[in-house]
């Protein structure tokens, strides 16, 4: 192994650290493609190194944009990890290249709406030697600007010489400039209807398609990656992992693996007893629940069966953790069909303080919903439920 050393912070701004033992060493969920586990170990040093250091020097809070539980199915179509850093969002695209002469950021993180971030931040990583250096950043308003668009790649370039080298400098242009624009707009993307989803699924979940990102137009990829369920649907599908999002199967089998990485967990509930005489103990409901981070407090939703499985009559409900505080005016709890399409009486709001929202639902068997909330979660993403 030929050790190539870190530039020395004498002869230039940018920033140099060094990759843990443990970072090395950890284990990573399975990927479709050798280029997809590469690309996820890359990332994922990238982000415990920065994100280490971001937490130290500067945004003690700073955390992953969505769920750890999501990164396998950004990983496994893209580059780059997102962070979210107060009210700004960061982008760490990490290389591997020697000569770092430009930032190739992938469409993805620029042009979906739900996506784009404030900065981007270019990084290469030498994992053999253990250490990997900041070499620059730029806005999204400036790449959309400066960046030259790679339609063989779908890639937005930008010249090293047009990047702004030391990472410092972008906490202290943010306390000198706070209303500077740093996103550019993009074009909104079309929602896919739920038989076009399907089959766009079906078709890229085989993984003998190495590069399903460059396989169909782009409004339609950007428009299956937005939708965080489908995305997640298409990571499995390549994996040949079977149904994980099953509401009825976690309550007879229990929560499926990949499904306690987002959270999901089945508690009880101890109802009351029947009859005023009685001295005897209610019984137990299992229920299934997620713990949620909302405006910086911590809640509880809830999906519980109304009944017989057999029936497939469910309430959603949302409560704060803490029993003896309520839910602020002007929450919300939303159910959408999987295509995210509103129905009858799938919302419900907060309009004075109180201790619960709730939405009723019967459906058909393997029919899927999706749950929203206001003000959204940290690190929320779209979730398909099959009930």
């Amino acid at each position: 192994m030929t050790f190539i050393p870190p530039p020395s912070p004498a002869i230039c701004e940018q920033l140099t650290l060094e990759i843990s033992l443990t970072s090395q060493m950890q284990e990573l969920p399975s990927f479709s493609t050798s280029g997809g586990r590469w690309r996820a170990y890359l990332n994922q040093l990238c982000l415990d190194t920065f994100l280490h250091w971001l937490r130290v020097e500067e945004v003690p809070n700073a955390r992953v944009w969505t769920q750890t539980g999501t990164l396998p199915s950004l990983w496994e179509f893209t580059n780059g990890t997102a962070i979210a850093c107060d009210d700004m969002r960061l982008v760490l695209i990490p290389t591997t290249a020697i000569d770092m002469a430009e930032l190739r950021v992938p469409q993805e993180w620029v042009d979906i709406p739900n996506w784009m971030a404030d900065y981007y931040i270019a990084v290469q990583v030498n994992p053999h030697a253990g250490w990997m250096t900041i070499c620059g950043y730029i806005t999204h308003r400036q790449l959309k600007t400066k960046g030259v668009y790679d339609a063989s790649d779908r890639a937005y370039c930008l010249d090293e010489n047009d990047l702004i080298k030391d990472i410092n400098g972008l906490w202290i242009t943010r306390q000198l400039c706070p209303e500077e624009i740093l996103r550019n707009s993009v074009v909104p993307l079309s929602q896919l209807p739920l038989t076009q989803a399907e089959s766009l699924i079906a078709r890229l979940g085989n993984p003998e398609v190495v590069f399903p990102r460059l396989a169909i137009p782009f409004e339609l990829w950007g428009a299956l990656l937005e939708h965080g369920g489908w995305r997640q649907r298409l990571y499995e599908r390549r994996q040949g992992l079977s149904e994980q999002w099953s509401i009825q199967q976690w309550l007879q089998a229990g929560v499926s693996n990949l499904a306690q990485r987002f959270g999901w967990e089945i508690s009880q509930l101890q109802l009351a007893p029947r009859g005023l005489r009685s001295r005897e103990t209610g019984e137990l409901q299992v229920y299934l629940s997620r713990h949620l981070m909302l405006a910086g407090h911590p809640y509880e939703l809830r999906v519980l069966s109304s009944g017989n499985l057999k029936d497939n009559v469910w309430r959603f409900e949302l409560r704060n953790t803490n029993p003896d505080e309520m839910i602020p005016v002007g929450f919300k709890l939303r159910l959408l069909t999987e295509d995210l399409q509103p129905f009858a009486n799938n919302e419900d709001t907060a309009k004075q303080a109180i201790a619960q929202l709730y939405v009723d639902v019967m459906l058909e068997p393997g029919e899927a919903l999706v749950w929203e909330v206001e003000p959204t979660p940290d690190g929320y993403d779209r979730e398909i439920l099959r009930f």
